[in-house]
């Protein structure tokens, strides 16, 4: 497990990457690559949508381009402080602070639901993964993404020692495990030699 696969050392990350994070994140995730993942998702409007490890609200933004039933869930208060900021403290999102291991909303509350940039830091990203099909109403499908495993054995040793990094084969064993159905990958990355994201679209069974 790495050091910031760990609720407390993550909380306190974000409190100091919060302030960054904005100006970081377009390097890595920008929103052509965002807007590309939301698309599997089908959005229509009045959709009721989840927002998991929301952080800022960068996806949070994104979802709202396609409907005005959106829940953001984050565990850091620094990086909630800012997507207060940037899309208000109750409106027009209903913002929680809480853990993505023990999701506050009832069973087959979401018609989707999205997580970007916070499956890395969940100690036990399988009960992450049952959590989000719980809420999902049945059929309904969850696209989640991560940071794609580097190919370098030494760049792997410092991943492994962070957070969690996973390929395709990890990812399809977690989301198999979480009893996720019609599992797809894609790996998308900013730019040649930036770092890659790989995006999971996956259906809870009806």
């Amino acid at each position: 497990m790495g050091v910031l696969e760990d609720k407390a050392r993550a909380r306190t990350f974000y409190r100091y990457l919060s302030k960054v994070y904005d100006r970081i994140n377009p390097f890595v995730w920008n929103e052509a690559m965002r807007d590309e993942a939301l698309a599997m998702l089908s959005l229509e409007p009045g959709d009721r949508v989840l927002d998991v490890g929301c952080g800022t609200g960068f996806g949070t933004a994104g979802i709202l381009q396609h409907t005005e039933d959106v829940y953001g869930l984050d565990q850091s208060p620094h990086q909630l402080e800012k997507a207060f900021a940037k899309l208000g403290k109750h409106d027009p999102v209903a913002f929680h602070y809480g853990d993505a291991e023990r999701l506050p909303f009832k069973d087959d509350s979401f018609d989707a639901v999205w997580s970007s940039g916070s499956i890395e830091y969940w100690p036990n990203p399988v009960e992450g993964l049952r959590e989000i099909r719980r809420v999902l109403k049945p059929g309904e499908r969850t696209v989640v993404v991560g940071p794609d495993y580097p190919n370098s054995t030494v760049l792997q040793k410092v991943a492994d020692a962070i957070m969690l990094f996973y390929d395709e084969a990890e990812a399809d064993r977690m989301f198999a495990e979480a009893g996720f159905v019609d599992v797809e990958h894609t790996v998308m990355q900013a730019k040649p030699g930036s770092p890659r994201a790989i995006v999971t679209l996956a259906r809870a069974p009806e």
